[in-house]
């Protein structure tokens, strides 16, 4: 269920930009962006084109435009890796992610996304993590190439949601983020997205500016959870939800 929001004045003259100009500049962008991602990826390294995902993403919030605020980095330590765990409310919560959290991860992306034209390409050489679901043998082996990625301050990222909220609330988490957590024995990142849903409202490219935030809470040990996702999930989740204030969007 999507939470109401008020259609400012300025709403409908913002069409005439979104569909002439916005539209053509984001597929120019993606493609663009997509393409040097992977040729930098081939021809230096996954950490050089994942320089390109990130302009991406960066590029399209000033398209849009989006401002978006950063509250926390002091909590994220150089060279760690972790799990970052961060509510769902839109698609639009990736480039926030992917253009403004600072520092380097990976994607857990459904197989099927690797369909994609040119972004599933460029996924798969940046180094973001494909999770095949089919199989418990599959599940398994994509565990196993998470444990190989995420090293020397490469975190991964995981909506424990397992879907968008289309608005402030945030649904039920499920166990798969602090399953793996305890697995790879890795601290848990907790990160609060505010505001998203305001940016990407219902329905197709329905698209507004605005301003949203990032909220870094400190990490959490999993060592004091050992074989308790639950309890692990409990504590992200109080963490997220003290940091889903609007008013973070504008301080």
């Amino acid at each position: 269920m999507s939470e109401k929001t008020t259609v400012p004045w300025w709403y409908w003259p913002y069409q005439l930009y979104k569909w002439p100009v916005y539209i053509p500049l984001m597929l120019i962008n993606s493609i663009f962006c997509a393409t040097l991602a992977a040729l930098f990826s081939i021809l230096i390294s996954p950490r050089a084109g994942d320089f390109w995902g990130k302009a991406w993403a960066k590029i399209t919030c000033w398209i849009t435009p989006v401002i978006v605020k950063v509250h926390g980095r002091e909590n994220v330590m150089p060279g760690q890796s972790y799990v970052v765990v961060a509510n769902h409310q839109t698609g639009f919560d990736i480039f926030m992610l992917y253009g403004y959290l600072g520092i380097n991860f990976k994607w857990i992306m459904k197989k099927e996304l690797r369909k994609l034209p040119f972004i599933g390409y460029a996924s798969e050489k940046v180094g973001h993590i494909f999770i095949d679901r089919s199989s418990a043998r599959a599940s398994v082996k994509s565990l196993e190439e998470a444990r190989q990625k995420l090293t020397k301050g490469t975190s991964v990222v995981i909506f424990p949601e397992g879907t968008r909220s289309k608005s402030s609330t945030i649904r039920p988490f499920k166990r798969g983020a602090f399953k793996l957590a305890l697995d790879l024995e890795l601290p848990v990142l907790p990160v609060t997205i505010v505001n998203s849903w305001r940016i990407k409202r219902h329905g197709f490219m329905n698209i507004i500016p605005g301003r949203a935030a990032l909220v870094i809470h400190p990490p959490i040990k999993t060592g004091d959870f050992t074989d308790n996702p639950e309890a692990l999930m409990k504590t992200t989740r109080e963490a997220i939800e003290h940091g889903n204030k609007p008013e973070f969007a504008r301080n």
